[in-house]
């Protein structure tokens, strides 16, 4: 689990933007929100994963540390059970990166980015949020394998819901996800992710 990792570079990028506070305490407080146990798939391993091609799609962004800050706090809060994960997690990122002394303008790009996770359909020319989604949605467009794991977390975290339940309200996710305009909007994630990523949500959807 690469918490250490995770943690230096939460800090070097507090440090980067003058923040006014030890950034290492609230790092481990978002990596303790990340490691809860009702947890399956929106996991640290997650985190690092979406922070990973963030950074692998930064060229594309017009401000790629508010991306990685987006990233940090896309999911810090997760309940399964609930419906207002993304807008809670928003909430969070305004109070900590305002303690932390963060300007007001990046700290609104942050809440407006992890709000946008609730439909991964940025507007045209929204680069920031282009890569946000695009890295949350990197996981799709994985291997047969890959897929089938993450399809199976995502399960496990809705483990409380009864089959017929869960399989009528993922049916409807990956209809709405094969429905965008366009699964992936960098170039890069484009190319490397949309074939595999449609054919996948394809046969799962065949599934249920």
């Amino acid at each position: 689990m690469p918490t250490d990792i995770l943690l230096t570079a939460w800090t070097a990028l507090l440090h980067r933007h003058g923040t006014t506070d030890d950034p290492e305490p609230y790092g481990r407080e978002l990596l303790r929100r990340w490691s809860e146990p009702q947890r399956r798939y929106h996991t640290v391993e997650h985190l690092h994963a979406v922070l990973r091609h963030v950074d692998g799609l930064a060229g594309h962004a017009a401000d790629p540390d508010a991306v990685r800050l987006a990233a940090w706090f896309h999911d810090a809060v997760y309940r399964p059970d609930r419906t207002e994960n993304e807008e809670r997690s928003a909430a969070l990122a305004v109070r900590a990166l305002t303690a932390a002394g963060l300007p007001a303008e990046r700290v609104a790009e942050v809440e407006r980015l992890v709000l946008l996770t609730v439909t991964h359909d940025p507007a045209p020319g929204d680069r920031n949020g282009e890569v946000l989604c695009d890295a949350d949605l990197a996981v799709l467009g994985g291997t047969p394998r890959e897929y089938a794991a993450y399809a199976a977390a995502v399960r496990a975290e809705y483990g409380f819901v009864p089959e017929p339940d869960f399989r009528a309200g993922r049916a409807a996710v990956l209809r709405q996800l094969l429905a965008l305009p366009a699964l992936y909007r960098t170039p890069t994630a484009r190319e490397r992710f949309t074939a595999a990523a449609r054919a996948n949500l394809t046969a799962e959807l065949e599934t249920l």
